[in-house]
């Protein structure tokens, strides 16, 4: 067991974020040990609470009214009600921010400068805060006004052209990814970001205002696609599974279904080819190199896969996995979980939820997926299930002075 502090156990974080951007933000920050106040809407909550199906299950195996997309994104937080456009509600806001480090929100441009509680009103109030912005089209612009959502920046990136098979081959289209990529990459760069922020504060002991923008992380995630076409000028096309850049990259079918090979070398392709059986292949011309390979691909990948539907995935994965040649299965969630090696990293997680909630609620425990950070000597700790609705409202308002008499007033007045 690790005895020593979390990496981040001295900041905390107001949440004031919602669905998936800001909350992936947060809980990044959380699990490294971070103090995350989430305030959610008196009575409803993150919207992510109710985007169900599916839903979280009672321990009779009955689904709840509990979505389990607000779980994937929310563990390790403290859940607090509080209504904004109440001015009480506000000036709790304001004790929260004169003891955080950060605040991260999603509202639209200007929507905090209503409630007062926009950039320049609280770094005035607290000038050490780090204050993250995160919106669809960023700050300024001629979009800036506008709510932007994971799907549609990555239709307006270019990400969905570059995703899919061909329009020439069935079933093909620009797809988006199974994920709201976007959003998931906007959380990682936003804590990021608020990580240099406090490194820039140790020198100035000055927080600022951080601008992030689901469009602006959509074209950098663009990535080789991106510098490909700025560079020549030629727009890069959807080509399902193969790559602009490498070959044999991509699926090829097997006698029981597909299987992956990621060749990125001509190392690699001539050990496949002895394997394979025709050693003939890596000393064709038009296969030795790899920039060769790209350019005869067609003739390459119909000769591949006349070989690779003679064999079982599985006995392929045998056949290769020790001559260092690229190669697994194309899993679906259950067997990607199943997996051993997901199994030893211990990447499936069960967080038990306190005997209060599972009165109220009957869920007895939450499953998610562990952080992917793995430091050696400040590792991620899971110290809070996902919060079920202001299940911290008492305690976080104790801790800012509040008696019980007082809280009992704010909840009588919707306050929280």
């Amino acid at each position: 067991m690790h005895n020593q502090p979390s990496a981040l156990a001295h900041l905390k974080v107001l949440d004031l974020s919602r669905v998936l951007a800001g909350p992936w933000c947060t809980q990044i920050l959380a699990d490294l040990g971070a103090d995350v106040i989430k305030v959610e809407r008196p009575g409803v909550g993150d919207d992510t609470r109710h985007w169900g199906p599916p839903f979280l299950k009672d321990a009779q195996g009955h689904d709840t009214d509990q979505a389990s997309y607000f779980t994937c994104t929310n563990r390790n937080k403290r859940s607090v009600t509080l209504d904004l456009a109440h001015p009480d509600g506000q000036a709790l806001v304001r004790q929260l921010v004169l003891q955080s480090d950060v605040l991260v929100e999603n509202f639209k441009v200007g929507g905090l400068q209503a409630y007062g509680l926009d950039y320049a009103s609280l770094h005035a109030l607290n000038p050490k805060l780090i204050y993250c912005s995160i919106t669809g089209f960023g700050q300024d612009g001629p979009y800036a006004e506008r709510a932007g959502y994971d799907l549609m920046i990555q239709a307006m990136s270019g990400m969905m052209s570059i995703t899919g098979r061909g329009d020439d081959v069935p079933g093909g289209g620009p797809q988006r990814v199974g994920v709201a990529l976007t959003d998931l990459f906007t959380g990682v760069y936003a804590a990021t970001a608020i990580l240099a922020a406090i490194e820039a504060r140790h020198r100035t002991g000055l927080g600022q205002h951080i601008d992030m923008a689901l469009l602006d992380v959509g074209m950098a995630t663009l990535a080789n696609q991106a510098s490909g076409y700025l560079n020549t000028g030629k727009v890069p096309q959807r080509q399902g599974n193969s790559h602009p850049s490498l070959a044999p990259y991509q699926d090829f079918p097997t006698l029981d279904g597909p299987m992956l090979l990621a060749i990125g070398n001509d190392g690699q392709f001539a050990r496949f080819c002895e394997a394979a059986g025709h050693p003939e292949w890596a000393v064709d011309e038009r296969f030795a190199s790899n920039t060769s390979r790209v350019r005869h691909r067609e003739a390459l990948v119909e000769a591949m896969s006349g070989a690779t539907r003679t064999r079982t995935t599985a006995q392929w994965i045998a056949l290769l996995q020790d001559k260092a040649v690229p190669c697994g299965p194309i899993n679906d969630l259950a067997q990607a979980f199943d997996d051993e090696q997901v199994k030893a990293r211990g990447l499936a997680i069960t967080q038990p939820r306190a005997a209060q909630q599972v009165a109220q609620d009957g869920i007895a425990a939450i499953a998610g997926v562990a952080s992917p950070l793995r430091l050696a000597d400040t590792p991620p700790t899971l110290r809070h299930a996902p919060p079920a609705l202001g299940q911290h409202t008492d305690e976080v308002l104790a801790e800012l002075g509040l008696d019980a008499a007082h809280i009992l007033a704010l909840r009588l007045s919707g306050v929280v």
